[in-house]
């Protein structure tokens, strides 16, 4: 059974994270999100109202193309601090003057009432938080009967050759670790979800050189690792780090023209939607009269044998 709090998240980091801005939109947050709108194919429920749960993270583009896909349902976007719904807010409210926003009308900030939507997107969310298990719960109650849930993260092969890196210089972990996705099922599972669909891709990006690596990196997120280092580092631990991934990051194919090979990084996608189904119904109650549940004891017999 997978631990209900990951067990190599800082929770103080993981809040900071949530409340803070990011530089910008991560370029891979906004690419799975498209690759995870491909999977709304595979569901014939449209659904009248839907919550993107922490857009500014998880693609603000994505978000755009949902609500042209579904142009008569209510959007409801979710963030978690004032910083962020700003930020919300500018990228996805459109000007009064522009026709789009009368057609799809302006998104809802903050949390709707319990059942009020058919849809949850969550994407590229998981894998930060210090209490998914809470997270997924929440979820649940968000949606209606059979409304379903749209979620993707990182698995626990991302990162794979920036950790080497870290371990041969005998570094801390660059990053907490991420849950398989097998895991993640139970978890749905677990928290009232039925018929959870998880499948999970590779995607190796390619750099000409350390800089455009961390980057990335810095607009993915950050090291939430209990056991990072906890002093600030300096412009010498940069260029440390520069040179380490220089000489000892893996390299992808070689690069056409004699170049250098350029650097290769993974990431572990997963993807995932489950629905919400109709509540368990407790079984019957049985009343039986005192002196029938005497007599069946003295025969012998339960009050259902007779």
């Amino acid at each position: 059974m997978p631990a209900a709090l990951p067990p190599t998240i800082d929770p103080n980091a993981a809040a900071r994270w949530d409340a803070a801005l990011p530089d910008q939109v991560a370029w891979l947050h906004e690419e799975v999100a498209r690759r995870m709108a491909e999977r709304l194919d595979w569901i014939k429920l449209q659904p009248s109202a839907w919550l993107d749960w922490r857009p500014v993270n998880g693609g603000v583009a994505a978000h755009q193309q949902l609500a042209q896909r579904y142009p008569q349902a209510r959007r409801h976007v979710l963030e978690t601090s004032l910083t962020r719904v700003r930020a919300a807010t500018e990228h996805l409210c459109d000007p009064w003057w522009r026709p789009r926003r009368w057609r799809q009308g302006a998104p809802v900030f903050g949390s709707p009432r319990d059942g009020g939507v058919d849809m949850v997107w969550a994407n590229m969310a998981l894998h930060t938080m210090a209490d998914p298990a809470a997270c997924m719960s929440r979820w649940q109650q968000l949606l209606a009967t059979g409304g379903f849930l749209m979620l993707s993260c990182l698995g626990p092969d991302s990162l794979r050759e920036l950790r080497s890196v870290y371990a041969a210089m005998g570094w801390g972990p660059p990053s907490h670790d991420f849950t398989d996705m097998h895991d993640w099922g139970d978890m749905l599972v677990q928290h009232g979800f039925a018929e959870p669909v998880m499948d999970m891709e590779r995607i190796t990006l390619t750099y000409s050189s350390p800089e455009p690596l961390l980057a990335d990196l810095r607009a993915l997120g950050r090291n939430l690792h209990r056991g990072r280092d906890a002093v600030t580092r300096g412009r010498g631990w940069r260029e440390r780090l520069v040179v380490a991934l220089s000489e000892h990051m893996p390299r992808s194919a070689p690069a056409d023209a004699g170049g250098a090979p350029p650097l290769a990084l993974t990431f572990e996608v997963i993807y995932g939607h489950a629905l919400k189904a109709e509540p368990r119904r407790p079984r019957g109650e049985q009343h039986v009269p005192l002196d029938q549940l005497r007599a069946s004891l003295r025969r012998g017999q339960g009050p259902a044998d007779e």
